[in-house]
């Protein structure tokens, strides 16, 4: 595995500080699994692949088993074919990632769903822009909830986002401070839409993108 620049994750890995978050684009196959992200965790632990031991919390969030200590939190999303790979140290990140598709029934399931402010706003959109944005709140409303370790289960009513396309803002979360919270649109491209999100004080998100392999 190398970056699209050349570096190998291993050494991107030892970068990783107290006040950053590191985000992998990888390509991604349905086919492979857990495998790239099995790899990705191996290069921050210094281990090979196979010795990477997950487990899983009672609402499904995967995390790293108490014999790699408490050093890294993870979290990953795939859309087709990519997917999104956050990694830090002492906060633990929600990362989501949807590609841009026609959503004929936006407005319907935000108003089944969404909050009235939500709602509202992606009723303002203009048509041809419109999809992009239902994707941008349900990204954020998911990195959120996978951050809190419940998924959507937990009800997308319960959490609502404001602030802008750029930079978004948890507005509310029931049983949390929201103000506590970051929200982060992660740069990818016109076909897709990422959103990261954790507790705790602001950090540097740092982007990398693992090149097609030969």
């Amino acid at each position: 595995m190398r970056t699209t620049d050349g570096q190998m994750p291993a050494k991107v890995a030892e970068r990783l500080g107290d006040d950053e978050i590191h985000v992998w684009r990888l390509r991604y196959d349905h086919h492979q699994g857990r495998a790239p992200l099995y790899a990705m965790l191996a290069a921050y632990l210094g281990v090979p692949a196979s010795d990477v031991q997950l487990e899983e919390a009672a609402h499904g969030r995967p995390s790293l088993a108490p014999a790699h200590g408490e050093a890294l939190s993870f979290n990953w999303s795939h859309s087709h074919d990519q997917a999104l790979i956050a990694i830090a140290r002492g906060v633990v990140p929600g990362v989501d990632l949807e590609r841009l598709r026609p959503h004929p029934r936006a407005l319907t399931i935000a108003q089944r769903y969404f909050s009235p402010s939500e709602t509202k706003a992606l009723a303002g959109q203009p048509e041809a822009r419109r999809d992009r944005a239902f994707l941008e709140l349900w990204t954020a409303k998911e990195a959120v909830l996978k951050a809190v370790g419940r998924g959507i289960a937990f009800g997308l009513h319960r959490l609502s986002i404001g602030g802008s396309s750029e930079q978004p803002v948890l507005d509310y979360l029931e049983g949390h401070p929201a103000e506590q919270w970051q929200l982060h649109r992660v740069a990818l491209d016109d076909a897709h839409v990422g959103t990261l999100a954790w507790h705790g004080a602001p950090r540097r998100v740092r982007l990398w993108t693992l090149a097609d392999a030969d």
